[in-house]
């Protein structure tokens, strides 16, 4: 599955949401594969609510990228002349 980092608190732990499930699971921040961040993208295998692999995702990351900047340019490119007039 799927999960991104979202946050860290107090430097220990590591909020990670599951988009599949649509929840989160916090996580000692010092068992982060090397490299992680915060909006890192993950591969997760969960086993009786324990995460038992955790992996960077740098795939899925480029592809969620790729998607926010397609969104910003077509709302950029929405932007027109307001049809309020001016007094």
């Amino acid at each position: 599955m799927k999960g991104i980092l979202d946050r860290i608190e107090d430097g220990r732990q590591a909020v990670i949401l599951i988009e599949e499930e649509q929840r989160e699971i916090i996580f000692p921040a010092d068992r982060l594969p090397p490299g992680s961040k915060v909006n890192s993208w993950f591969d997760i295998v969960l086993e009786d609510e324990e995460i038992t692999s955790i992996s960077l995702d740098a795939e899925t990351a480029a592809a969620k990228e790729r998607q926010v900047q397609s969104l910003l340019q077509r709302l950029r490119g929405r932007r027109s002349r307001s049809r309020f007039k001016r007094k």
